[in-house]
């Protein structure tokens, strides 16, 4: 960063340079209680942020269950489509008495050293010197196959680490080993050898770093639950998004397939895989490894309360639009009334034992479930009506988030805000991708809600540098500090305003399809865009009281291109004020506080960069981050804002 924009940031206790701007700030009042909930995050299967993401697993295609079932597996001294080969082949065999997983792998090796299985990993596999990873299989009807060698090799075939297994039995039985890489590398594969001449079995063929979050065996990828847990999320909505509807019905995603025993979770394609045809992804599937039991063991991990999403009988609107009568809807509302039992049920229920045997005796204390994720119309608004009856019936302090469609505007919009209204409903979702100067001119766009209607969830919103779905987005600074004047706007109107999440959150860096994204990642690092740190500044000075600031008795809602919100912290006993200055000039403000006696110190933080066009990059992962300096407070702080800058003030309270 620019030293001379930290410089224009600090607090000046010395006449300004610039023309200055009194914001006057009334701390004596509570406008609003700020819901623990105001900041959270959204988690959707797109981008590969699930398989090859979050989920550690490194083998892709463990199982042999894709449309293809050898898909990221090669045969390099072999062809696959000759059986004839001199040195082996692999193929894939059925079992029909299993209903999930029912493919395995069945290999003849006709020449010793001479046949080898190669796995690519998802874009390749990131190794790190020295680090340790856990491999494990089931084999069963090893015949003169003595010995598996599993070797990280790279592009050059250098073997990187080693292990192997020995077959002991003729059914059916797991193995384990552990590899410990000589090197660290982001585009590994793993490579199979056998020792012997004959035929072997193998399915499940899985690898995972020994360091997980939390050290969870075959968990999920560390530093991306960091970035999670940084954000201080008071919630975490999944698994979608889009991915909840399903192009059609049958791949709608359906969470009870998603619990119990790993191995016996069937495999669905990812509705993103070609969805865009400037991203074609054909070999994106969902393993569920990361189901429903780990989204809500993350949840409470990280401190959010879970917000599931659930199918309420419409696949997406934008494919096929497939409906479920509803006289044939009772299958889908009994989903959503055994996921409550399943997250908060006792353990002598069907549901809640289910949980139990997966490792979570107490329950998950569920208190939010959403019905719907953006459907739209007459169609959507007579199925909710069904799912709201059955769950309040049961469930009646469940609280029931709606969604008003996929636009913030617009008839769809109008229809759905006005049926959920007459209904009353609790929460709804409202969605929002527009162009930076959309969200700076909309700081404003609540302060005329009606305060006795629905909360409101603004569930998915980033702001689009190009256009929306367009590969050329970029997470640029414009994008983010036009974010961040938006959110102004949200935590001022905090009455009406209970959740907000920006969307997505995670993107792969070779495998993505959508853009802009909160985090990006690779095989081996990650990063937190200048929007990611937009996110973490508000949800980690949320506060728990909103106050008043205004500008010439007015709210600061882009006078002079200047944005603030202002709130309490009740607990730490603080005063933190926000300031957006999104003008290509510096400005000058004095804070004059009301109703509270400050202390003598308070800490200035600053998020800016010289340029619209300014990202953050795996070359320069930090070039747009916060920087926190204190300071003293003599009367009535003064700040002098960088051009472009996010700014949030904090002082205790005497």
């Amino acid at each position: 960063m620019n030293k001379n924009f930290i410089t224009l940031a600090a607090v000046a206790l010395t006449a300004g340079l610039h023309a200055q701007t009194t914001l006057d700030v009334d701390a004596s009042k509570s406008l609003a209680k700020i819901q623990p909930t105001m900041y959270g995050i959204f988690f959707e299967d797109i981008n590969m942020a699930a398989d090859g993401g979050l989920y550690a697993e490194m083998i892709k295609n463990r199982s042999f269950e894709f449309a293809d079932p050898l898909m990221g597996w090669k045969q390099p001294k072999s062809d696959r489509h000759n059986f004839n080969t001199e040195s082996g082949i692999a193929t894939t065999i059925k079992d029909k008495d299993r209903k999930a997983n029912a493919n395995y792998l069945h290999a003849i090796v006709k020449k010793e050293g001479g046949y080898e299985l190669i796995n690519e990993g998802f874009r390749g596999m990131g190794i790190v010197k020295d680090a340790k990873y856990n491999l494990s299989l089931a084999i069963a009807h090893a015949e003169g196959i003595k010995k598996i060698t599993f070797e990280f090799i790279d592009k050059s075939g250098k073997v990187l680490g080693q292990t192997s297994v020995t077959p002991d039995a003729k059914d059916w039985k797991n193995y384990t080993a552990q590899l410990t890489a000589t090197a660290t590398e982001a585009k590994a594969n793993l490579r199979l050898t056998f020792t012997g001449v004959g035929t072997i079995d193998m399915d499940m063929i899985s690898l995972f770093p020994q360091e997980t979050w939390k050290g969870r065996k075959n968990g999920l990828r560390k530093d991306l639950v960091q970035l999670l847990y940084d954000l201080k999320p008071g919630f975490l909505r999944f698994p979608g998004g889009c991915i909840v509807e399903g192009r059609t019905l049958a791949q709608r995603y359906q969470w009870k397939k998603t619990v119990g025993p790993v191995d016996q979770r069937e495999l669905l394609i990812n509705r993103w895989n070609e969805e865009f045809a400037h991203r074609l992804t054909p070999d994106y599937f969902q393993t569920f490894g990361l189901g429903f039991f780990e989204y809500f063991q993350v949840s409470e991990d990280i401190g959010a309360e879970p917000l599931p999403i659930l199918s309420c009988g419409m696949a997406c609107q934008f494919n096929t639009g497939e409906l479920v009568p509803l006289d044939e809807l009772e299958p889908y509302v009994q989903d959503a009334l055994d996921l409550i039992e399943f997250a908060n049920g006792s353990t002598q229920t069907a549901w809640g034992k289910v949980r139990a045997d997966m490792g979570h005796p107490e329950p998950f204390n569920l208190k939010m479930i959403g019905v719907g994720n953006e459907q739209w119309g007459p169609d959507y608004i007579a199925r909710y009506k069904i799912f709201e009856k059955a769950i309040k019936a049961k469930y009646p302090k469940m609280i029931i988030v709606s969604g008003s469609g996929p636009f913030p505007d617009g008839d769809y919009f109008a229809y759905g805000h006005d049926e959920l209204k007459k209904l009353n409903a609790e929460i709804v979702d409202e969605h929002y991708y527009k162009p930076p100067q959309w969200f700076r001119e909309n700081a404003t766009r609540y302060d005329k809600y009606d305060r006795k209607g629905p909360k409101i969830f603004a569930g998915e919103y980033a702001a689009q540098s190009v256009a929306i779905a367009s590969p050329d987005n970029k997470n640029n600074w414009e994008c983010a500090y036009s974010e961040a004047a938006f959110m102004t706007g949200l935590e001022r109107n905090a009455e009406v305003v209970h959740l907000t999440s920006y969307a997505p959150l995670l993107a792969h860096e070779e495998g993505w399809q959508w853009t802009p994204d909160l985090i990006w990642f690779n095989n081996l690092t990650s990063f937190g865009s200048a929007n990611y740190y937009v996110q973490k500044l508000f949800a980690n000075n949320k506060g728990t009281d909103l106050v008043s600031v205004k500008l010439a008795g007015k709210d600061v809602t882009g006078q002079g291109n200047l944005f603030a919100s202002a709130v309490k912290d009740a607990k730490k006993k603080t005063l933190i004020v926000k300031l957006v200055n999104s003008d290509s000039k510096p400005q000058t403000v004095k804070l004059n506080v009301k109703g509270a006696k400050l202390a003598s110190s308070a800490t200035v933080t600053v998020l800016t960069s010289a340029n619209n066009a300014d990202e953050n990059s795996f070359a320069e992962p930090t070039k747009i981050s916060p920087k926190t300096q204190n300071t003293s407070v003599k009367g009535k702080p003064e700040l002098t804002l960088a051009p472009r800058s996010v700014n949030v003030f904090e002082v205790p309270l005497q």
